[in-house]
């Protein structure tokens, strides 16, 4: 199959593809005389489980590194179990991060009411009075 017939089975555009193929996650095709790359059903399951870490927000690496598994079946899968378990205290660690995010941008916006100016916004205030503290510890 041809790199659009590729992509349209996959839900993923010629271009990602063709990232992924330098990126060695999915082994180069075959080229016709013509110099159009051929692919194969590997290449959709292989771009299938790429799509399906994406989704799970897994890096290029660690999926190259879970495809290095795949590849060589016959071994614990103690490194892949590591592996989601620091995946999974990075996520916790990004919505930890977000929820301090939340609150802080909750904080903010409670710092000013329907119908002030601009000159007396609370929220714009807040935001100038962090700048000014951040550059003043930086001074210091």
């Amino acid at each position: 199959m041809h790199i659009g017939q590729l992509s349209k089975i996959a839900c993923i555009d010629r271009q990602t593809i063709r990232f992924y193929e330098e990126q060695g996650l999915i082994a180069p095709p075959v080229r016709q005389e013509n110099g159009y790359r051929i692919y194969t059903e590997q290449h959709v399951d292989r771009l299938a489980f790429i799509r399906r870490c994406r989704f799970l927000n897994l890096s290029l690496t660690e999926i190259r590194e879970l495809q290095s598994y795949q590849d060589n079946p016959h071994q614990p899968c103690t490194a892949v179990n590591i592996m989601l378990e620091e995946h999974i205290s990075q996520i916790r660690a990004q919505i930890n991060a977000l929820q301090m995010l939340e609150r802080q941008l909750v904080s903010l916006r409670s710092s000013c009411n329907e119908g002030r100016e601009i000159n007396t916004c609370g929220i714009l205030a807040s935001i100038s009075n962090e700048c000014k503290k951040a550059s003043s510890s930086r001074k210091g």
